[in-house]
């Protein structure tokens, strides 16, 4: 059985989710701050226009109208019962004059894997979390706190990060349900964070926070037509997130635009040790045993915003994999022109374009022991998570306490898909550098060489040889219509060209095949945010795919919605004179 969890005021109760017809409660959802910027809604603020409590409310308002009833987006597992009381604490402040931070009063949507000490579940999607809250704030959550942001609630995800099942449908946990695209209900969101991407496209909140190990902020922001900034690993503390892995795991934004991104990262990040998560003090996987060191983290990163940011810039250019992973089902040629025509207009705006496949031969696939890595931090890291965790199901448990009390609660856990991941990860020798038989023998310390190798190899090997200020890929294919029976169908993904070494990504939106959208994504080395926004708010600046109206979620039921009708059937009418017998048909006809 689904269900949900939402936990909000009395005052502000929530019905349960229903799915409508493709205008069945959009007409009552407010919409007056839709597509508004934290800049513009500060503005408001500041000359009294516009209250934080009033803001929140707007927001609350909307997920009633299309994320629980209408529509039924599904992105937004629970609201905080206290945003009210946060939104009126900045509300007081501000009228003291306070300024705690750009973040001010903002309602910003969580993912629920990421710990918050207060009365909000962090499960992961899974009820193996579910119970008492979590016991503190992770680093990101208690930075939001300080700014004096309001955190309005947790997203739907794809349960266990999507690190459960091969056969995963992207977006459905056993807590939250199946999350929904806003550009078209039948359509997926993407995942992990799929929650996170689907809610900052259909305006529910100014922004929200994802996770990604490899894809997962990216690729929801690619579906549902916003930007996904990942960041380089360390630079967000994982302390207080439900983890894969902590060579790859990093804390992320959505946003709709690329300047709310980077705010949003301002004021997350951890600049220096956190206290609590190593990363923080240190330089992911692909700058180890270089010599290079944590570089000063800026404090503030909208102050590389430039929409002139790719005039005379040089971005070296991959297609590896955008014709189709599989060959037997390649990537449609609709898709494939629509990124063409994208990549011609990075030239347009002023930049210098290298065809990397042409001219080198860097591997952009990713490294080869990524998922062996993933697999044997997972069962050691999700151990060291659970000990944090009181009164829940697993609270100290184990990756086998996972796995039992998803067999015990199989009708709620796995009523479409298994656990074949856990058992994997589960069944793999415990040293780093015993052989791992379902690798091909390979041990974890070789296939974390190989990663870092790759990294060095391929992706700074060619920034520094090429000269580049970033490589630049198309993100994702578009939404594929959800199936819980067959499971997700990717064409191609780019995300894994910065997952290994821990570097990060800025996806954009840049175009859309029948209504779906698509984006393009900046690639860098580590800690290189600074000039990958500069680059990805020259982009946004330059194509303005969002800006256009015409570009916006509708909610529609399907996508396509045109075209998809039969045609109108009459009625036979009972005393309807009989049709002539055709003399011809009597004679009997040669088989």
């Amino acid at each position: 059985m689904r269900m949900r969890v939402l936990i909000a005021a009395a005052a502000l109760s929530l019905a349960a989710s229903a799915m409508g017809s493709a205008t069945a409660g959009t007409s009552s959802a407010p919409t007056q701050f839709n597509e508004f910027t934290i800049s513009q809604f500060q503005s408001l603020m500041a000359s009294g226009q516009l209250s934080s409590v009033g803001l929140t409310n707007y927001y609350i308002n909307r997920i009633q109208d299309l994320d629980r009833e209408g529509p039924g987006v599904n992105a937004v597992i629970e609201l905080n019962p206290d945003a009210l009381s946060m939104a009126k604490a900045a509300d007081q402040a501000r009228a003291a004059g306070k300024n705690l931070g750009p973040l001010m009063g903002i309602p910003v949507l969580l993912k629920a894997n990421i710990d918050t000490g207060d009365k909000m579940q962090t499960t992961a999607g899974s009820f193996a979390l579910f119970g008492a809250p979590a016991a503190r704030d992770s680093t990101v959550a208690a930075n939001l706190r300080a700014n004096g942001a309001v955190i309005l609630g947790k997203t739907n995800l794809s349960e266990w990060a999507n690190f459960r099942s091969f056969e995963s449908s992207s977006g459905w946990s056993g807590v939250g349900g199946e999350t929904n695209n806003p550009y078209g209900i039948n359509r997926n969101a993407c995942g992990s964070s799929s929650g996170s991407g689907a809610a900052a496209s259909a305006n529910f909140a100014a922004v929200s926070l994802g996770t990604e190990t490899d894809g997962s902020v990216v690729c929801p922001g690619n579906v549902n037509g916003v930007v996904g900034l990942k960041p380089t690993i360390g630079l967000t503390s994982r302390a207080g997130v439900v983890p894969i892995s902590h060579t790859q795991d990093t804390v992320g934004v959505h946003a709709r635009t690329v300047a709310d991104a980077a705010m949003t990262l301002g004021v997350i990040q951890s600049p220096t040790f956190d206290g609590r998560d190593a990363a923080t003090g240190g330089v992911p996987l692909g700058w180890q045993g270089t010599g290079k060191t944590r570089p000063n983290i800026p404090t503030d990163y909208t102050k590389f915003l430039d929409k002139n940011g790719l005039k005379g810039a040089t971005l070296g250019l991959t297609r590896q994999g955008l014709g189709g992973f599989d060959p037997l089902a390649p990537t449609p040629a609709k898709v494939t022109d629509a990124y063409e025509a994208a990549f011609d207009q990075l030239t347009a705006a002023g930049a210098t374009v290298i065809d990397l496949d042409s001219t080198t031969t860097f591997n952009f696939f990713g490294g080869s022991g990524e998922f062996e890595v993933l697999c044997f931090e997972f069962r050691n890291d999700v151990k060291n998570y659970l000990s944090t965790r009181t009164n829940v199901p697993a609270a100290g448990g184990t990756l086998q306490t996972l796995i039992d009390f998803n067999n015990a609660n199989a009708s709620r856990e796995m009523p479409f898909f298994n656990q074949d991941i856990f058992d994997l990860c589960n069944s793999m020798a415990p040293g780093p550098n015993d052989p791992q038989p379902a690798f091909g023998g390979v041990t974890y310390n070789q296939a974390l060489a190989a990663d870092q190798a790759y990294a060095q190899q391929n992706v700074d090997a060619a920034l520094s040889s090429q000269h580049l200020d970033a490589i630049v890929s198309a993100t994702d294919n578009p939404a594929w219509a959800t199936d819980l029976l067959f499971g997700d169908r990717f064409f191609f993904g780019t995300s894994s060209i910065a997952a290994a070494g821990g570097y990060p990504i800025i996806q954009v939106p840049a175009t859309s095949v029948d209504g779906a959208p698509m984006g393009l994504s900046f690639f860098g080395t580590a800690f290189s945010e600074p000039k990958l926004i500069k680059l990805a708010s020259g982009w946004e600046a330059f194509n303005k795919w969002r800006v256009n109206p015409n570009n916006l979620p509708t909610f529609a039921q399907t996508l396509p919605s045109n075209n998809i009708q039969g045609p109108t059937l009459t009625k036979p009418h009972p005393k309807s004179p009989m049709a002539p017998a055709d003399p011809a048909r009597k004679k009997p006809h040669n088989v």
